[in-house]
């Protein structure tokens, strides 16, 4: 890890090093490009360093979003060969763990919400099991005594973030890319419709492309039309993270509609996660934290016996549809890769082959249309002639 790039020019320029941006970097210099990753802090210091891991496309599909979840599937189904070649290449493991998922109903209202997510899974062809309350507990017995059912999927997978991007950058510096810190991206410069450099505070930096993984900070770069801009908003998460007890305190990562609990081998439990409309907030609040102990410990009791490790909160990068803003926009050499939401571990592989694949062939979408850039360009009147002479 450097504090400045060592040199002037790069066949690419990444700006952020969350796990995306880590990753697409790292498919770059393993293709034989020129690499450098630009972030104002350390690795990981957003959302991707406090992030549960959870690869969860079968638990987190929702009604409406089916472009999403083919996405999700895609990318889990990446998820085993790109840890082995991760391993390989870092010496170092991400945690990667395929232990399956458990939802549970606390309740009786509950019980009537999972059972319609398990008929929306069950149309969806997806590979889920609907358990009794004794099935539950038998996989569990540390579950409490009074929950009436749930949905096992074992699908969903998990990954450990911290260690993941341990093993991104080290990764990534094995493949002659460089990674650089305290570099606090101002601007992208774009001469002629196409970006040619990056300006950071310590000086300016040519490169071939420009990929923009920023996170919810993606949206705030200088040196672009807004119009070229995608939408992304900070999305407000309240994590902890408990440990001290015996270990693990659960085979699998159990969910609710309120919490989910992800145990790890080593002992520690993440408990999340709030959503929270509240802009660059980033306080932990007293009340946050209350409403995500009480929903854990409600399902699981011995989570009261536990140490509180940490608390956090941190900011997803959102999006109107809540689908991820992936390819080429309006500025040639430009590649967004941002707007990941809740998704962002899970898609990395996908999103960091897409990337590779918008550098060196120029395709403008390589993940198709539903999560290119230019989905939320305004139309242009000039080019419609059903828009021409209108007013506003």
């Amino acid at each position: 890890m450097t504090e400045a790039p060592h040199k002037k020019a790069y066949d690419v320029a990444v700006v952020g090093a969350g796990v995306i941006g880590l990753a697409c970097a790292w498919r770059a210099a393993e293709a034989g490009l020129s690499t450098v990753v630009l972030d104002r802090d350390r690795p990981g210091a957003g959302a991707s360093g406090v992030a549960a891991g959870m690869l969860a496309p079968v638990t987190e599909a929702s009604w409406g979003e089916e472009t999403l979840l083919e996405l999700n599937l895609e990318a889990a189904g990446r998820w085993p060969a790109f840890d082995a070649e991760l391993r390989a290449r870092a010496q170092a493991s991400a945690g990667y763990e395929p232990l399956g998922a458990l939802v549970v109903a606390v309740d009786r209202d509950d019980a009537e919400e999972l059972r319609r997510l398990h008929r929306l899974q069950r149309s969806l062809g997806l590979e889920v099991e609907w358990l009794t309350r004794g099935d539950c507990r038998r996989l569990e017995p540390g579950l409490a005594p009074g929950i009436t059912g749930g949905i096992r999927a074992p699908q969903d997978h998990q990954v450990e973030p911290r260690a993941l991007i341990r093993a991104l950058a080290g990764a990534l510096e094995r493949a002659g890319g460089k990674l650089a810190t305290g570099a606090d991206v101002v601007e992208v410069e774009v001469h002629g419709g196409r970006a040619t450099a990056v300006v950071t505070a310590r000086g300016r930096i040519e490169a071939g492309h420009v990929v923009v993984a920023a996170g919810c900070w993606s949206a705030a770069i200088g040196g672009l039309d807004p119009a070229d801009v995608p939408p992304v908003r900070p999305v407000k998460g309240q994590i902890l993270r408990l440990g001290g007890g015996r270990s693990p305190l659960a085979a699998h990562a159990i969910h609710t509609p309120r919490c989910y609990v992800v145990p790890r081998a080593s002992g520690e439990v993440v408990v999340g996660a709030t959503v929270e409309e509240r802009g660059f907030d980033t306080a932990v609040t007293a009340g946050g934290i209350h409403r995500l102990l009480e929903a854990a410990w409600e399902v699981l009791p011995e989570v009261g016996e536990l140490e509180l490790w940490e608390t956090s909160a941190r900011l997803r990068p959102g999006t109107p549809d809540n689908l991820p803003v992936v390819g080429v926009g309006a500025v040639e050499g430009l590649v967004w890769a941002t707007g990941h939401y809740r998704n962002g571990i899970l898609l990395a592989p996908l999103t960091a082959d897409a990337v590779l694949a918008a550098i060196t062939d120029g395709q403008a979408a390589p993940l198709g249309e539903a999560v290119a850039p230019s989905r939320f360009a305004a139309p242009d009147a000039s080019r419609d002639p059903e828009l021409a002479g209108r007013t506003p």
